[in-house]
């Protein structure tokens, strides 16, 4: 049983003198985490977080998770408050029915959380700072979705889960931040509907221009058509967003961003590196060494496996997260991971390999 467990009564959020909206989603997100921390302290369980900026999606926010059969325990909605009041509140309606699905769908607690200004990123940053940090105070995996909203959100709320997972390397595996695609965009389309409507009361004007009758060279059927295609594109406009569908992107429909190292590659770490890029995974760190000595017609000696060791370890989870270790037995399987094979592929002449 965990034996750590906090137990605040409010979301960090709510530290701070806050708008009305702000207090009561934080007293809102405070009486769901009693509930949940009464509940996992003693089962020993942690949830999985999911924080989602709204903006005008629907489909890609959503969709994603319910076709990859991802856990979610608990989702924050952000909410933007600028714009005409048109896009506040449709943003909302949005919002609103996210809400709504991700409690029938998954299953999930759901929560909104509303950000004041979305162009000012400072501010942005501070308030996801504190949404991750209480998030892993309490135990939990925190996932970050940087899909939606205006890009100063989306890059706050990344660097802030960046800078996190840099200052707490305990926490790294617990943060992920991650995008999903759309399969269309319905600006296109919208955009196409426009043409055909203009094309329409062009032949309109013609026809008022004309000697005969306006019927007679724009038919009732033609009318009657873009009429029902602007009702249908707005119908799907207005209940899914700006974008449909979520696409599918190398089997998956989430497409997790890794974290970069603030740290530079030294020339025996780079010899690592690029052994794992061309050889792959190793059984174990061993067998890493004795492979590198060998490619580099050194002696295998303890000294030179302890070097492997050491330098594995600084390239490793604790480390600049270059290397992943998964136990196994006695030993630890290495290989690259995600932002290792990022760095050998943009160091490499072609590119995996030295």
């Amino acid at each position: 049983m965990r034996t750590d467990v906090r137990w605040p009564l409010y979301s960090v959020a709510a530290s701070r003198p806050r708008s009305t909206v702000h207090n009561r989603q934080a007293r809102s997100i405070g009486r769901y985490r009693v509930w949940w921390f009464l509940y996992s302290a003693f089962a020993g369980l942690s949830m999985q977080t999911h924080i989602v900026p709204v903006g005008f999606d629907y489909d890609r926010l959503i969709a994603p998770l319910v076709r990859d059969q991802v856990d979610v325990d608990r989702v924050i909605l952000l909410e933007g408050a600028v714009g005409s009041e048109a896009n506040v509140e449709y943003s909302r309606n949005l919002s609103r029915k996210l809400e709504t699905d991700f409690r029938n769908l998954l299953g999930a607690e759901t929560d909104r959380f509303v950000l004041e200004d979305v162009y000012d990123y400072d501010e942005a940053f501070e308030q996801a700072f504190e949404l991750i940090t209480a998030e892993l105070d309490d135990g939990n995996e925190v996932w970050v979705n940087v899909a939606a909203m205006p890009r100063t959100v989306s890059f706050a709320f990344a660097t802030a889960a960046h800078s996190l997972m840099v200052e707490r390397q305990d926490d790294r595996e617990a943060i992920h931040t991650y995008y999903t695609a759309p399969e269309k965009y319905l600006e296109t389309e919208l955009a196409e509907e426009l043409r055909e409507g203009i094309d329409l009361l062009e032949a309109l004007i013609d026809g008022w221009d004309a000697t005969e009758p306006v019927e007679t060279v724009v038919g009732r059927e033609r009318i009657d058509d873009r009429l029902e295609s602007v009702r249908e594109l707005l119908a799907e406009f207005d209940e899914r967003g700006t974008t449909i569908g979520a696409k599918e992107i190398d089997g998956g429909h989430i497409v997790e961003l890794p974290v970069a190292s603030f740290s530079n590659v030294k020339p025996f770490e780079e010899l690592i590196l690029y052994k794992l890029g061309e050889d792959g995974e190793f059984d174990s760190v061993s067998e890493l060494a004795e492979s590198l000595a060998r490619e580099l017609n050194e002696e295998y000696t303890d000294s030179f496996r302890s070097k492997v060791i050491y330098t594995v370890d600084r390239l490793g989870p604790g480390g600049k997260g270059y290397i992943e270790r998964e136990e196994h037995g006695k030993s630890y399987r290495t290989r690259l991971s995600r932002i290792g094979e990022l760095w050998v592929r943009a160091h490499s002449d072609s590119g995996l390999g030295h």
